[in-house]
This record gives C-alpha cells, structure tokens and sequence, in this order.
C-alpha cells in the first residue's frame, strides 16, 4: 500500500530555510521513487526533484539546484527536501508523490506519478 504524508511547510522570509518532509509507507520506501513537485497559486505541480529506491539516481528542476537537496532515509521512511536560500517564487503548495519506475527523462512529468500525499504550505515572504 502506497500511502504519502507531507510536513514542514510554513512561512519564512526569503533567503530562509526549511526542511519538508514526506513519511511513506515501508512498501513505498521499498518499490517506489518519490517525487517533490510545487504547485504554486492556479498553476499545476511542476517537479522539483526526484530520488530513486536506492538514492542512487536523483534529479532536480534548473531552478532549485545548489539550492534545495532531496535525500531519503530508509530507517524511518521518509524522503526530505532541504530547501535553501527561498526565493518569493519558491512559494506555493509542495507535493510528494510516487512513481514505480525510476527517475527517467519523465521524472518532472506529474502524469508519471500515480500516487500523492496532500500536501504542505510553503510561503516565502517578507
């Protein structure tokens, strides 16, 4: 059973920091790789990194990169995303997902996801 459960969002001025975390289940730690995705305000998700089942593969969108780091830990599955250096764009709703494949060329696709957790609130504002 494939269950995703978000939390860490909250408001921080930009430049601040913050750390979300998505608890899965110990099947979804297992089989799948998990996707951060942003939706900001009206728009649809738009991936933001991705972590294969064994970290081995990890992807992230041009924007975030040197800014933001995906990482997993097995021992209490969960997927974190270490989000540095928040820009007022950054802001909107993070999701995680799940995906049965690894991280491919499609990884940022939210159509190549077919589990999602609800959600949590990220706002960085001044």
């Amino acid at each position: 059973q494939v269950q995703l459960v978000e939390s860490g969002g909250a408001t921080v001025q930009p430049g601040g920091s913050l750390r979300l975390s998505c608890a899965v289940s110990k099947h979804t730690m297992d089989y799948y790789a998990v996707g951060w995705f942003h939706q900001a305000p009206g728009k649809e998700p738009e991936g933001v990194s991705c972590i294969n089942v064994r970290g081995s593969t990890i992807s992230y969108r041009d924007s975030v990169k040197g800014r933001f780091t995906i990482s997993r830990d097995p021992a209490k599955n969960t997927v974190y995303l270490q989000m540095n250096s928040l820009r007022p764009e950054d802001t909107g709703v993070y999701l995680c997902a799940a995906r049965m494949q690894s991280c491919g060329p499609t990884w940022s696709s939210s159509s190549a996801y077919r589990y999602w957790g609800q959600g949590t609130q990220v706002t960085a504002s001044s």
